[in-house]
């Protein structure tokens, strides 16, 4: 099974720069050294939002999870990354009750093949 509504997935600015890729960020951090390590940089945020956007639209969903809001969405499979290494990475989208589009929550690195 594919994301639903792949077409419509969106990446917010901020999951990007105040997370992913910030260095700043506690929780974030060891994020942010991973996808850096790939060639990702934080005034090139566009980049990491349409990887992982693709990401989510191209690789089968491997779990599902019905939750309050909604229903979580997980993705596994290689992310295309700048300097072409293309790590298996784990992402998360949500479909919120009332709203169709897939909205990216995380990601990180998944180290099962």
């Amino acid at each position: 099974m594919k994301l639903p509504n792949r077409g419509r997935a969106y990446v917010a600015q901020e999951k990007i720069t105040l997370y992913l890729l910030s260095h700043r960020n506690p929780r974030g951090r060891g994020k942010a050294r991973f996808f850096s390590a790939f060639g990702f940089r934080i005034e090139r945020w566009l980049e990491l939002a349409e990887a992982l956007r693709v990401h989510g639209a191209t690789h089968e969903v491997t779990e599902t999870l019905e939750v309050d809001s909604g229903v979580k969405y997980i993705v596994d499979g290689v992310l295309d990354t700048p300097d072409g290494r293309n790590p298996l990475v784990r992402t998360v989208w949500m479909v919120d009750v009332g709203n169709s589009a897939p909205r990216f929550i995380t990601a990180y690195p998944n180290r099962r093949r």
